[in-house]
């Protein structure tokens, strides 16, 4: 059973953590392995923080020097019913997928692959881009055929082809106003943990410096963070298999989403 925390409770813990200094991961130097250990520390299973009589709380923890994005939430583009990643993104721009599959072999030769990573600042080599329209009110997923990388060039010519023979094909998009319930309902409020890291003898090590206790999440702070490239949008597909759209953000930006910001 998961300890039971009152907000004055956590915060204590945390600085407790704090002030222990360096702390051995739990066991892997995977992009989790920091959460992971301030979760065992805390005595939680997940980071939905156990705070009865209050709002949701959620934990998250980070490297202060990881390149790595911070997942914030999965949401599969609009207009959902239409299942848009399998059934337009993948058959229009799907490209080769040359993974082998779990057994070893080779995928079969019309296995398609949709995994990218876009934002809205620049395109990516294959011509996609996060196009923001206020007007409208959503994060469009938009594609440039002059912004394709001339590596693509045969993928190309194929996509032209898939898009004259698809009459009925819809941008897909987030709405604003979707976007901000979902984000509300997974991160109205957050404890934001970054840790120092450093390996010893084989072992991930964690110096947990800095406590951020965030409330207020605010639409129009997450849409600017998307107009200047700190958040982005994944997708990870291929055929058959969809393995989920997340939006995603840059290292150390997280408290900028947030109205108030107290640095515990």
């Amino acid at each position: 059973m998961s300890i039971i925390y009152t907000k004055e409770s956590l915060i204590a813990r945390l600085k407790e953590i704090r002030s222990m200094g360096w702390i051995q991961g739990r066991d892997t130097r995977n992009d989790g392995n920091v959460g992971n250990t301030l979760e065992d520390l805390l005595g939680i299973t997940e980071n939905n923080l156990p705070i009865p009589n209050a709002a949701e709380w959620e934990l998250k923890a980070q490297r202060k020097n990881t390149a790595s994005l911070m997942t914030m939430f999965h949401m599969e583009p609009s207009p959902r019913a239409l299942r848009l990643v399998p059934q337009e993104l993948i058959p229009i721009y799907g490209w080769k997928h040359n993974k082998r599959n779990r057994a070893g072999e080779h995928y079969a030769e019309n296995e398609r692959s949709f995994r990218m990573t876009m934002n809205a600042v620049s395109p990516t080599d294959r011509g996609f881009k996060i196009k923001i329209d206020k007007n409208e009110r959503k994060f469009i997923v938009y594609f440039d055929g002059n912004a394709v990388d001339s590596r693509h060039s045969e993928w190309l010519e194929m996509v032209k082809q898939n898009l004259s023979n698809f009459k009925d094909y819809v941008a897909p998009y987030w709405g604003f106003d979707d976007v901000f319930h979902k984000a509300g309902k997974k991160l109205p409020n957050c404890f934001y943990v970054v840790a120092d890291n450093k390996v010893e003898n084989g072992r991930e090590m964690f110096l947990y410096e800095k406590i951020y206790k965030l409330s207020h999440f605010s639409l129009d702070k997450f849409v600017e963070a998307v107009e200047n490239g700190m958040i982005y949008i994944e997708f990870d597909a291929r055929t058959g298999h969809n393995h989920g759209s997340k939006f995603r953000m840059k290292n150390g930006g997280l408290q900028n989403l947030y109205d108030n910001v107290e640095i515990i």
